[in-house]
């Protein structure tokens, strides 16, 4: 078992790592332009809030803060047709069980006209870090609106312009993106301050706590309900998902994309005591996409296909030897290691346990590939370099200078406030859950799928990401044994998987089945 203190601080380590997905980074870049204003439709009503909001850990709204959204009413022509639907960008009110306001959520729903709520699912949608704002999912992944990145291309003009969303889930379930307590413009209402909900268990449940809140404003208590997370999203759906459900709100189903499920088997700032092995196939997926492992099959499928039967038969007992004895493996098992990955046999002979910071900056001389898109590099000294991942640096000022501009003129929103991408939570997190010092969210799931048998869950994993490896993510799942209703899916794509045109197209198509009952 890990020490209690190691863990913690090991914990801190991924969590910084997986926070600072879109972090800020290419400063100095202008912002996007401004999209064409759509004209105000017909019952439209903007909403001018004068609340200054902050995401500082001791910031609390006053006691009696209510709730007010604008509204707008908008169209999206797809290939399928056309849908009109309904915007709401504002605030909630969260109310604990007992009644007490927790925190007003910001959030944005997307709801098409026309359905009958008791037929027309809706999916809530969060990222993670923690302490990140959920503008990553919104204007990139399945929302009327995405920002065309071009990844993993590191030309595309920028700004990034934003687009009609031909592959948005508006055509399958209703969408609503929340932001967390502490970013974003949400935030906890006194006594409570940020920092209260900065935790493993006090975040989920002021999450539930919003679901069950937006269920009831919006008479959609009928609606088959679905929750959408991502990165330490993933490491909360689950705690929510049993928390929603001892409350009585019966859930249809979760997605997990790039899933953390277990802070323990990921060897992120713990590769001295954890085992790297479930991000040794992810490894040769960068290699071979980066033509530098011979060994590597070009396809994705063979190539997982492949590494997942080495770790498992030569890899995994070898990583045992290495942390017993700390001896250097044998010279035929280092030179596979690079013919599968790219990585030298010098540095697989130095310390066998590869962690992945080690191998982004050693697998190409010279150059620094991206953590969340390992398909993205750029040369170490450079500006897209100088933040540590320039999968990252590529995309983050860019979501957050657009984010502004579409609230304000196309969902009628505005606050004197700039919306907070993200905040210091990581800092002070409480990572703490189920009596371990860092989350395994395992047994939540497994209690959920046990109080509702019929709840699917769909795991999505970028082959090429380097902060959440699909491997790791097999492994944890597989603890909970055989489940009919868990499925499985890959894609060429980095973390944030729906940024790559191609992989959004195949995404969606595994979404709209995995919806409609039939087998993504």
């Amino acid at each position: 078992m890990l020490d209690r203190l190691f863990a913690a601080v090991a914990a801190a380590a991924l969590a910084a790592a997986l926070a600072s997905c879109g972090g800020g980074g290419g400063g100095g870049a202008p912002p996007p332009s401004p999209e064409p204003v759509p004209p105000p439709a017909v019952g439209d009503t903007p909403l001018n809030d004068p609340t200054t909001y902050s995401v500082t850990a001791n910031a609390a709204l006053p006691a009696g803060t209510g709730e007010a959204h604008a509204v707008t009413h908008r169209t999206i022509t797809l290939p399928t047709g056309t849908i009109a639907y309904t915007a709401q960008a504002g605030h909630l009110v969260a109310r604990d069980p007992a009644g007490v306001p927790q925190a007003a959520f910001f959030h944005v729903s997307y709801t098409a006209d026309g359905w009958n709520p008791a037929l027309r699912p809706v999916t809530f949608f969060y990222n993670g870090g923690p302490g990140s704002a959920t503008v990553w999912l919104h204007l990139g992944s399945f929302g009327p609106k995405r920002l065309a990145t071009g990844l993993p291309s590191t030309t595309a003009p920028k700004p990034f312009p934003l687009v009609d969303n031909m592959e948005t889930l508006l055509d399958t379930t209703d969408l609503v993106f929340v932001d967390a307590v502490g970013t974003g413009y949400s935030q906890a209402i006194a006594p409570n301050r940020n920092q209260t909900f900065w935790g493993v268990d006090k975040d989920a449940a002021v999450f539930r706590d919003f679901v069950v809140r937006w269920l009831a404003a919006n008479g959609r208590d009928a609606s088959p309900k679905y929750l959408f997370g991502e990165s330490y999203g993933t490491t909360r759906a689950p705690v929510m998902a049993r928390m929603l459900e001892t409350a009585g709100v019966r859930l249809d189903g979760i997605i997990l994309l790039s899933s953390v499920l277990n802070y323990a088997t990921n060897c992120s700032g713990a590769s001295l005591s954890i085992s790297c092995a479930g991000f040794v196939p992810s490894y040769a997926q960068a290699g071979s996409y980066h033509q530098v492992a011979a060994g590597a099959p070009a396809d994705s499928t063979a190539n997982a296909q492949l590494m997942r039967g080495f770790v498992s038969a030569t890899y995994d007992p070898a990583v045992v030897v290495w942390f017993s004895q700390h001896t250097p493996p044998a010279p035929a098992l280092a030179t596979q290691l690079e013919g599968l990955t790219g990585l030298r046999a010098q540095t697989w002979a130095a310390n066998l346990n590869v962690d992945p910071d080690t191998y982004r900056t050693g697998v190409i001389p010279g150059t620094l590939i991206g953590r969340y898109d390992a398909r993205v590099s750029a040369p170490v000294g450079s500006t897209l370099a100088s933040d540590g991942d320039p999968s990252s640096t590529l995309i983050g000022s860019q979501f957050a200078q657009a984010i502004g501009p579409y609230l304000n003129q196309t969902l009628r929103y505005s606050s004197p406030s700039a919306y907070a991408t993200g905040s210091a939570a990581i800092n002070s997190w409480d990572f703490r859950h189920d009596g371990q010092p860092v989350p395994d969210v395992i047994p939540d799931l497994a209690t959920v799928l046990a109080l509702r048998p019929t709840l699917k869950v769909l795991a999505l994993n970028g082959y090429q990401d380097l902060a959440t490896p699909f491997l790791q993510t097999e492994r944890d799942l597989a603890r909970l044994g055989s489940v009919p209703n868990l499925t499985l899916r890959y894609y060429d794509s980095g973390h944030m998987i729906y940024l790559d045109d191609a992989a959004r197209v195949r995404q969606k198509q595994d979404l709209r089945l995995f919806y409609t009952g039939g087998s993504p």
